[in-house]
């Protein structure tokens, strides 16, 4: 099982620090969204893995929270992003 915590840690990692630099570096706004809600994503599954490990559900309703976030953060931008097409 550690052998699995430490390559879930590693790719998570790894995933993050991507995200992030795609946050810094996005050419356009939607990229840079688009990104922090794949960061979004990533800090919840790190958050499930943390409760499976532990055999605990003390933070799912963060987790919850986080994936509501994510998902009106989506639409929101999607919705901005298809009215300022049609304007432009």
């Amino acid at each position: 099982m550690n052998i699995v915590v430490m390559v879930v840690a590693v790719l998570l990692s790894l995933a993050a620090l991507g995200t992030i630099y795609r946050i810094a570096k996005g050419p356009s706004l939607l990229d840079r969204v688009i990104a922090a809600d794949v960061l979004l994503a990533i800090f919840g599954a790190a958050l499930a893995t943390e409760m499976a490990l532990n055999q605990h559900l003390g933070n799912m309703a963060l987790l919850v929270v986080l994936t509501v976030i994510g998902f009106v953060g989506s639409v929101t931008v999607a919705r901005f992003a298809v009215h300022r097409k049609e304007d432009g």
